[in-house]
């Protein structure tokens, strides 16, 4: 459906630029952005992907990942096609990489932001999640979503690649309850190869995310020989740690998929000695993730118990009490219960 887009301008001769993502494209008339979903339409920037859903199930927050967001809850979670990156790499490229891959096809199911929220509140859902692809480049349609779903008692989420601008933040602040940040590498060379984006947006979101009073949490995907060096993984946790030491940090496994197959799963020695690597930086909240029968699980930072037990994305034990840990009365950040 085309909708008319926020966060635009127009610079004259009919082009528009648009200030949603740090891409900054400047569109001439008829032309897309680098995202393809969105559009220069007669010195206007439409979004054409609003309502359009492509993916639409119930899952454990704990999938998103986000730990420390009402644990053991479930979040309706919400996608459309398109993405402004183009990661070789992309798990979910069946659906972030159709525009790009099939030549501006725009593909999804009708649903609107009211039947989002009545499903929502009819399954038991805590939170809407916009996630799977890039919630940033289908802004408009999660904007409105949300705002409802605020009104609804709903919290929300974005699983996002942490493109957005200090413009699309601002807005954001007034729905957003929290959001789970890839930061995918900590070189700028490798970003750009691999993304076509650039590493320091990302590092200027995590903070002013975090600024804004947005509940934070932080994933890398450990890419064997692209981003597994220790040294490179200790500059990650230590810029996670620079901003917040509670930030919780997904190591996450990769597997090989999309156009990235020339390498195996990340060895569990590595993402073993990176989440060492987080705490020795100070971090609190370490976890490895996509790693089956591995420990999830929630540790007090000051006594060590250990107060959510965790697997494969299912609550087994949540000890957690007025948002405190109830043997040693640590305060534990996020949005609990």
């Amino acid at each position: 459906m085309v909708h008319d887009a926020m966060l635009w301008e127009p610079i004259g001769q009919g082009r528009v630029r648009c200030l949603l993502c740090a891409h900054r494209c400047v569109i001439p008339p008829g032309k897309p952005g680098i995202c393809l979903v969105r559009e220069n339409r007669d010195g206007a920037l439409v979004t054409l992907v609003y309502g359009e859903a492509v993916a639409a199930h119930i899952d454990p927050i704990e999938k998103k990942p986000l730990f420390h967001v009402l644990p053991g809850s479930r979040s309706f979670s919400l996608a459309t096609v398109g993405c402004n990156f183009r990661c070789s790499f992309c798990q979910n490229w069946q659906i972030s990489q159709v525009p790009r891959d099939k030549r501006g096809g725009i593909t999804g199911e009708k649903l609107p932001p009211e039947e989002i929220v009545s499903i929502s509140l009819d399954y038991g859902c805590r939170s809407i999640s916009y996630t799977y692809t890039e919630p940033t480049i289908f802004f408009e349609y999660a904007h409105d979503t949300a705002l409802l779903a605020k009104k609804a008692g709903l919290l929300n989420n974005f699983v996002t690649n942490g493109y957005l601008t200090p413009e699309a933040i601002e807005v954001a602040k007034g729905f957003l309850n929290a959001a789970n940040i890839d930061l995918k590498f900590f070189r700028d060379s490798t970003y750009r190869k691999e993304t076509g984006a650039h590493l320091q947006p990302v590092l200027d979101a995590i903070k002013l995310v975090k600024a804004a009073g947005i509940w934070l949490e932080v994933t890398t995907l450990v890419i064997p020989d692209l981003n597994d060096s220790q040294e490179e993984l200790r500059d990650t946790a230590r810029f996670i740690a620079s901003v917040d030491v509670d930030i919780p940090w997904h190591i996450s496994r990769f597997h090989p998929d999309y156009k990235f197959t020339s390498s195996g799963p990340t060895p569990l020695g590595t993402l073993k000695r990176a989440a060492e690597i987080g705490r020795e930086e100070g971090l609190h909240y370490v976890y490895i993730g996509n790693v089956s029968g591995e420990s999830e699980d929630t540790v007090c930072p000051n006594c060590g118990t250990v107060l959510i037990r965790r697997r494969v994305f299912q609550v087994l034990e949540n000890k957690i009490i007025d948002s405190k840990c109830p043997v040693c009365g640590t305060k534990i950040p996020g949005i609990f219960e």
